[in-house]
């Protein structure tokens, strides 16, 4: 038996000095789980592909596809957080070699028969509930299932899921838009043939939600997605301003906007449209802000129409 796999039967899970110098250090890249939650949405978004086939649902993927997803989530976490390479394991994390394993099924992990005595970071994300987790639980095999697939790889039971120490534990994923959007709305999106359209749709119909670039890469289903929302005759900025309708990105001075009208700050890669009225009387003490030198608040349904205001320009911050 390695001596790895000795020590694991020694020590119990909160005493495991290894597993909670990886603890720490991972915390430390990222205390709110931002960075670990937006490599998961991107990895999802990356096997739809949706800019070049439309896919939204991880139930159109091939199985290949799926298999290939446990693949992609380590490649992308070790890309954002520049983990080593390990020697027997995938990652070398404060010294301590760790292996990665990604289910879309909670408790789905496959652990190899290799990775006993090792340190495992087991990760889950479920599109549909919009959740995600990711904990570490260095491996006994009193803790897992017995193999029947040809490879042999194991599952943890689950009554011993309560063993794995959580680094986030159900939280949230960044929304697939279009996969939770009800189909009649979903369907007035994606029916126009023009991307360009199909965007303005999309930043109509679905306000006050923020939008990543995944969803408007998949409803544009061109290559210059990012351009069908700018500032131009005919795109999506301009077109429904003449609505009231804008569109602030997450620079600094459009997520203030969001922030000072009560909406929902869009976060990095993401948008979020909403619309406005110039301030009237009947609006009392609602929340507003300046822009182009006047007074707006959010619009509510009672409030005619009318043309909003330029977003300020912004920089990269």
């Amino acid at each position: 038996m390695k001596a790895t796999a000795r020590i694991s039967h020694q020590i119990p899970e909160q005493d495991d000095e290894e597993l909670q110098r990886v603890r720490a250090l991972i915390r430390s890249l990222d205390p709110t789980g931002q960075r670990f939650a937006s490599v998961l949405r991107d990895t999802i978004d990356q096997l739809l592909n949706g800019e070049v086939t439309g896919r939204y649902d991880w139930k159109t993927l091939f199985k290949t596809e799926k298999t290939h997803a446990g693949t992609l989530v380590e490649i992308n976490l070790q890309r954002e957080f520049e983990f080593n390479d390990g020697v027997n394991m995938d990652y070398k994390i404060a010294g301590v070699d760790v292996d990665c394993k990604y289910s879309q099924q909670f408790g789905g992990w496959m652990i190899p028969p290799e990775a006993l005595g090792h340190i495992c970071l087991l990760v889950w994300a479920d599109d549909y509930k919009t959740r995600w987790s990711a904990g570490l639980l260095r491996i006994r095999s009193e803790w897992l299932n017995g193999g029947n697939n040809r490879d042999l790889k194991l599952t943890v039971k689950a009554e011993h899921r309560n063993k794995i120490q959580w680094l986030w534990q159900d939280a949230e994923l960044p929304e697939n838009v279009l996969l939770h959007l009800d189909p009649a709305t979903r369907s007035a999106i994606l029916s126009p043939s023009s991307g360009q359209h199909r965007v303005n749709e999309l930043f109509e119909r679905v306000q006050m939600k923020r939008i990543g670039r995944g969803v408007v890469r998949t409803v544009a289903q061109q290559y210059d997605y990012m351009a069908r929302v700018r500032e131009a005759k005919g795109r999506a900025r301009t077109v429904l301003r003449e609505r009231g309708i804008l569109i602030p990105g997450h620079y600094s001075k459009h997520q203030a906007v969001a922030r000072a009208l009560g909406a929902p700050v869009p976060e990095a890669g993401e948008l979020v449209s909403f619309r406005v009225v110039e301030v009237k009387p009947h609006h009392g003490d609602r929340p507003r802000v300046e822009l182009d030198g006047r007074q707006w608040v959010l619009a509510d349904a009672a409030d005619p129409v009318e043309p909003g205001p330029f977003l300020p320009k912004h920089t990269a911050a």
